[in-house]
């Protein structure tokens, strides 16, 4: 079981939207919320529709178009979406509008558009596309979930090209009510100053990141994405170790062959330990690599990681922003993301060179 990345688009609140560049400049954020920059929307939908359109539907249709077009796919196998909230923003108006009007006259939009597959479903509308189309909605997991699928799909039948991808934004409202549980930092943190953290909670984040996942192998594929774990609640940091190794061995490798280590850092004192741990013992001799500093945490910020990994064997390279500690000894071969949610949905995706 594997896939091939051939086409990538992704929203984040970094500069991230143009697929020829990888993280040359960087946004600094002081805050505990960042927020998407977001492109110019005319360019992949009718403004007309787009009028309608939440800013997480947008959003995604957009980061979906850019990876059909980069991997010079018309009209995928299959769509498939991870997402932990879903249209946030539409499900809120529904609500509020519930509430101030007593149940009565009630526009249909905000609630049509409030539902977990909504992004999908406009995705399929605007392409014409018939075929398969699933919506994840597994917390933590959800992205992963979607990815499985994609990967078991291309193994197990005659689809070729699947479009793969996850979205989840942050609105003032969600963001008050988990900050009230301890989910976020109190304080605003910069961008180059979330690692350093001393205090608990984390900066949150949003994103839409899609990708186009390939059967057969091409000459400007982004690298081979191998397999992936998913541990739920794991007991102590020895499980994990034990889950990550399994991994790698059920891949013909072990922690010695990998480069890179793509870790879910947040900032949040409380759950950071297990990456240090990792870190410091099963991947003392790899190069480590962060990616929520830039784009927040969520619970499909994987897809962010995603991206990161995969641009890195790509070029081959590893911008300052994103680097821990030293550069790989040699060629980047082999790149593992460890992330997790919350110390609850803990990930490990496998990538390797084309």
């Amino acid at each position: 079981m594997g896939a091939y990345i051939k086409g990538i688009g992704i929203v984040s609140p970094q500069k991230t939207f143009n697929t020829k560049t990888f993280l040359t400049e960087t946004v600094e954020h002081t805050t505990n919320s960042l927020r998407c920059i977001e492109p110019y929307y005319p360019e992949f939908i009718n403004p007309v529709l787009a009028r309608r359109m939440s800013r997480t539907i947008k959003m995604g249709i957009a980061a979906a178009m850019v990876s059909l077009r980069d991997a010079k796919v018309e009209m995928p196998d299959a769509i498939i979406t991870g997402t932990a909230l879903g249209c946030w923003e539409d499900t809120e108006k529904f609500l509020v509008a519930m509430i101030e009007n007593s149940e009565q006259l009630l526009t249909p939009t905000a609630f049509m558009q409030s539902t977990h597959n909504t992004v999908s479903s406009q995705i399929a509308l605007l392409l014409k596309c018939m075929n398969y189309n699933f919506t994840y909605v597994n917390k933590g997991f959800s992205f992963e979930s979607a990815v499985l699928d994609a990967m078991m799909m291309l193994g197990d039948s005659d689809a070729k090209n699947i479009l793969v991808g996850a979205h989840d934004e942050m609105t003032e409202k969600y963001f008050n009510i988990t900050k009230r549980v301890g989910f976020w930092k109190e304080e605003a943190v910069a961008t180059s100053e979330v690692l350093r953290s001393t205090t608990n909670g984390s900066v949150s984040g949003e994103g839409a990141a899609f990708f186009v996942l390939g059967k057969e192998k091409g000459e400007d594929d982004y690298a081979q994405l191998r397999s992936l774990k998913m541990i739920f609640e794991p007991e102590n940091e020895h499980q994990v170790e034990e889950k990550i190794n399994e991994l790698l061995s059920e891949n013909g490798l072990t922690c010695a062959d990998i480069d890179v280590v793509v870790y879910g850092k947040s900032g949040d004192v409380r759950y950071d330990k297990i990456y240090s741990h990792l870190e410091d013992t099963l991947f003392k001799n790899s190069a480590s690599v962060s990616f929520k500093p830039l784009c927040g945490e969520y619970q499909t910020s994987s897809s962010f990681a995603l991206w990161e990994a995969a641009m890195m064997l790509k070029t081959q390279t590893i911008p300052t922003a994103i680097q821990v500690n030293k550069q790989p000894k040699s060629e980047m071969k082999n790149v593992l993301i460890y992330n997790h949610f919350m110390n609850t949905y803990h990930t490990a995706f496998l990538l390797s060179q084309c």
